[in-house]
């Protein structure tokens, strides 16, 4: 089930994430809007109005019976499914001014159909679905102006993070005991996505698991050592991307000199902060570097575990956890690097008020985290109303947690799983380590 919310918070929530998607295309040109076709990227132009169409699809259509602001041109232009994605450079979209009348349009008949007190819970399902939806398109706004090499983007909630920038690296392994662990989420969580359903027993060894993610400084050892460049630390999917794509070291990256880097970050260049986690690096390339280094990717059930889980009275793996690494409580930012508002990772040692029970810190926020497995259905498995979310994923990705610096705070919990395919490096990725013991 979904736990009712106010139509206040709906609504609250649903304008502050339009203020983000605005925040996010604001200062961009009409050429920047619909930028280059590539297969990593849409045109903004028309993913923002592919967000409106969304919530006007699945709540005022679908649950309501509405017909669409635009006519048949809705489905025709803006249905992720239906429209190919190399066509949506193409066709004949809504003018920029159209757009935003658009999103404005279906803004105000979400509002108008909440009458101010407490929403029911298929509304409280639905309104958030919608939102989170276009939480996950600002980030995909982000990491589109990253890859364009577009401006740092200028975002209200922006803080100082200079503190966070000087906190430094933060070694060492967190031992978590073995037993049964139940993966997924339980029926007692305010929101689910339908691939958290449901959670599940999975028999775990004991393990260790590095106490943060991998940093600059230590990827940069794998790529000095010559990494990319040995076979025998790739398996052969990755070896075969490798060779193809002729990576030489992490696509931002840029040589400058002996033993030295810099990295891209939106429009700026700027020297390799050692400390920060590494960042933009996809699941072969995290992969090769763990058999350089004689660990291994954690699998969802033990990075979970390692997030959520603590001991019980007998040092055994507890079979309750929590919501978050540090317990039930939202994300704040003293415990996680999330909603963008440092524009960029920190270091590895900051934030300590989120480390897990044991001990392990940043596991929200900051870089979304490869895990070794790929995205599968857990048992029972049910798509919710967008069968598309998760069901044509299942079996051709991996498995990400954890959140990145871009996700936002109200959306991303310690049973949520993104996914992406093994060779994406666009996206906010980044690992940490893990070994039997």
């Amino acid at each position: 089930m979904t736990v009712p919310i106010t139509t206040a918070q709906i609504i609250e929530n649903m304008q502050d994430a339009r203020n983000r998607t605005l925040e996010l295309i604001g200062d961009l040109s009409d050429e920047q809007l619909m930028g280059p076709k590539l297969p990593i990227v849409n045109p903004m132009r028309w993913e923002i109005a592919h967000v409106a169409y969304f919530y006007e699809f699945f709540i005022l259509r679908q649950l309501y019976g509405m017909e669409s602001v635009l006519g048949a041109r809705a489905d025709q232009l803006y249905d992720s499914i239906a429209v190919a994605h190399d066509l949506r450079w193409d066709l004949p979209l809504l003018d920029r001014g159209e757009t935003l009348s658009y999103m404005q349009a279906v803004f105000e008949l979400l509002v108008e159909r909440l009458d101010g007190h407490m929403a029911t819970e298929q509304d409280s399902f639905i309104y958030q679905f919608g939102i989170f939806h276009e939480d996950m398109h600002t980030e995909a706004f982000l990491w589109a102006r990253q890859t364009l090499a577009y401006p740092t983007p200028k975002l209200a909630n922006a803080a100082d993070v200079s503190t966070e920038r000087k906190a430094g690296s933060y070694a060492g392994w967190a031992h978590v005991p073995g037993g049964t662990f139940y993966l997924g989420a339980s029926k007692n969580a305010p929101f689910l996505f339908d691939n958290e359903k449901w959670a599940h027993p999975v028999i775990l060894k004991s393990f260790e698991i590095a106490k943060a993610p991998v940093t600059n400084g230590a990827f940069q050892a794998f790529v000095d050592e010559g990494g990319y460049h040995q076979e025998a630390f790739w398996d052969a999917q990755g070896w075969a991307w490798r060779t193809e794509a002729g990576a030489e070291y992490p696509v931002y990256w840029q040589p400058d000199g002996p033993a030295n880097w810099l990295v891209r970050r939106f429009d700026r260049t700027l020297k390799l902060p050692v400390h920060e986690p590494i960042i933009h690096v996809n699941w072969h390339e995290a992969n090769a570097y763990c058999r350089w280094a004689g660990v291994r990717l954690p699998t969802e059930a033990e990075w979970e575990a390692a997030a959520l889980g603590e001991a019980d009275s007998d040092g055994k793996l507890a079979t309750t956890k929590r919501r978050y690494p540090w317990g039930d409580s939202l994300p704040d930012t003293t415990r996680a690097n999330l909603d963008a508002r440092a524009l960029g990772p920190v270091d590895v040692a900051a934030l300590g008020h989120g480390d897990s029970a044991f001990g392990c810190r940043q596991m929200l926020g900051n870089v979304w985290e490869w895990t070794a497995d790929t995205f599968e259905a857990y048992p029972g498995f049910k798509a919710d109303a967008y069968k598309e979310y998760s069901d044509m994923l299942f079996g051709d990705t991996k498995v990400l947690r954890g959140g990145a610096w871009t996700t936002r705070g109200r959306m991303v919990h310690g049973t949520y799983r993104n996914y992406f395919p093994a060779h994406r490096r666009d996206v906010f990725g980044g690992f940490r380590t893990c070994r039997v013991t």
